[in-house]
């Protein structure tokens, strides 16, 4: 199978994960290095004061992280799972409308790889920006992850 005929990982996440369908999140780049997700504004995912529910936007952040994960990682899944270990998210000011999560890497692939090939389960940070369309920083995630070993 060539590369023309694999789905991109965006059309990956929105196919096995639900609430990535259901928040109709647009994955518009999805590499190792950054992964760069917009959920469109949404009045059935609103909260009391007219925005996207913070619920929404921790979903919103935890899917870029995912992406940027298995764009960094997707070819040690057959020897290890990825999975979040723990997520902080800080909510800095009102979001209303559309909102873009954009998240980075912490660590060098090829540090965690390393860590895997030594027979250690790897654990590292991905931080995330999520942003209005005028650019302000609404919140500000951190979610770590780890590339749990196959048994």
């Amino acid at each position: 199978m060539s590369s023309e005929t694999l789905p991109s990982i965006g059309e990956m996440m929105a196919a096995s994960v639900p609430m990535a369908r259901t928040l109709n999140l647009e994955f518009a780049e999805t590499t190792a290095e950054r992964a760069v997700v917009r959920m469109p504004d949404q009045p059935d995912f609103h909260n009391h004061v007219g925005g996207p529910h913070a619920g929404a936007m921790f979903t919103l952040a935890e899917s870029a992280s995912g992406a940027i994960v298995m764009a960094a990682f997707g070819d040690q899944l057959g020897r290890a799972v990825p999975l979040a270990v723990r997520a902080e998210i800080g909510y800095k000011k009102l979001a209303m409308g559309p909102v873009t999560a954009t998240a980075e890497l912490g660590r060098p692939v090829a540090e965690v790889v390393a860590e895997l090939d030594a027979g250690e389960r790897p654990e590292f940070p991905v931080n995330i920006a999520i942003t209005r369309e005028d650019g302000a920083v609404t919140g500000e995630m951190s979610i770590v992850w780890t590339l749990r070993p196959n048994k």
